[in-house]
């Protein structure tokens, strides 16, 4: 198994596939949603390790389900959607050549600045036409969990390329104390599909998510 995957179901794997075809046919929410689920529960017996290699890079937010969905009674429960177009949701992950108690900077991985693979940069944007508003702060992976904690510290506002405000925003840990907090203290990403095509997650207030490559 290549440590850049995490495998799951057939089905689960064909009906996540789908949805993360931009341009195809769109499954009705409800399998993406169950097929989520198959996943995440598919990605715990065994639990394998992913290599933080395989969250780098930019991601679109394709389909979410907020509302903590779970079985029960051997019936999922809970409804999600595809995110509008109109709206572009992108996540960013890159390595840091800072540490996390400073604006980090993406860099690639072959550089020799660079701090260790669990260090990161995370960037969550939403966009509408030329405007977009950008949150950002250091990020950390813990590969055996599958999880991604992180924090954001900054804010920023942009009009295509240029960026009209940036201002410091008080996070759960706060930029200088992010490497020693308790995992358990922050918000994070809890992955259970992985695959060059998409990622899937559950974040700590329950939710799931879908980015596409």
């Amino acid at each position: 198994m290549s440590p850049n995957t995490i495998p799951t179901t057939p089905a689960a794997a064909d009906i996540l596939a789908q949805a993360a075809e931009i341009h195809g046919q769109k499954p009705p929410a409800a399998e993406v949603v169950q097929a989520l689920l198959d996943a995440e529960r598919a990605a715990k017996h065994p639990r394998p390790s992913l290599a933080v290699d395989a969250l780098l890079g930019r991601w679109q937010l394709r389909f979410t389900a907020p509302n903590k969905p779970a079985y029960k009674a051997g019936i999922p429960v809970g409804k999600g959607f595809y995110w509008p177009t109109l709206f572009p949701g992108t996540i960013t992950f890159s390595r840091s050549v800072q540490s996390p108690n400073s604006d980090a900077t993406p860099v690639d991985s072959g550089s020799p600045n660079t701090t260790p693979d669990d260090a990161l940069t995370i960037e969550n944007q939403i966009q509408l036409g030329p405007l977009a508003l950008r949150f950002s702060g250091p990020a950390k992976f813990l590969p055996k969990q599958n999880l991604l904690a992180f924090d954001f510290v900054q804010v920023q506002l942009w009009v295509g390329r240029l960026c009209l405000l940036k201002l410091p925003i008080k996070g759960r840990a706060g930029a200088a104390n992010f490497a020693t907090t308790s995992i358990a203290k922050l918000p994070f990403f809890a992955f259970f599909a992985a695959t060059p095509q998409y990622l899937a997650a559950r974040g700590r207030g329950g939710g799931l998510a879908l980015w596409v490559n």
